[in-house]
């Protein structure tokens, strides 16, 4: 057992270290969502494969049908999970899991949806605004880029408060909303 206070690794690295089609599939991925490094691409689809090794336990306990009331609670109970973080739509099935591509994961970012609701011009801007906390959640600053928002909470992202950026006449307010109109 290792000593309890110390942070563990949150992803695992590629077997393969210089595939070159996985090279260029992540490199684009960073650029489009503004990621800092591979390491944050690598969280994401570590917290991808956990999903799908939940949803490949539960399609073996159906399988085996030796407790369906086991199978029905772990599914709701994944299904809920995928749902409240907006992974999966209305009315999944365990085969919508196993579907989930990485890209879904790293839109629901707060970064990506800073960028998406036009308070933000670019995803490099949007992580600076996070980090500088510029960005509020339902009033409660966030300065966490890769925070994971809930559906409940999308509606509620705006600038904090006390920021400088709350102010209309703002230089860089006025630069995204021209940037938003061409």
């Amino acid at each position: 057992m290792g000593y309890p206070g110390k942070n563990h690794k949150q992803y695992a690295t590629p077997k393969r270290r210089f595939e070159k089609t996985r090279l260029e599939d992540e490199k684009r991925l960073i650029i489009d969502y503004g990621l800092r490094n591979k390491r944050e691409l690598w969280k994401a689809q570590s917290v991808l494969r956990k999903y799908r090794a939940a949803a490949r336990e539960l399609v073996a306990l159906r399988s085996a049908g030796i407790n369906l009331e086991e199978y029905e609670k772990k599914r709701d109970q994944l299904i809920n999970h995928l749902y409240r973080y907006g992974l999966i739509g209305e009315n999944p099935e365990v085969g919508d899991v196993l579907a989930l591509k990485v890209e879904q994961q790293l839109d629901r970012r707060l970064q990506t949806l800073v960028l998406r609701k036009g308070l933000a011009r670019s995803p490099k801007q949007a992580r600076q605004f996070i980090t500088h906390g510029h960005i509020a959640i339902a009033g409660r600053r966030v300065t966490v880029p890769s925070y994971r928002v809930e559906r409940a909470e999308e509606q509620e992202i705006t600038y904090y408060g006390p920021s400088p950026l709350t102010n209309d006449v703002h230089p860089e307010r006025g630069r995204i909303a021209r940037a938003g109109m061409r």
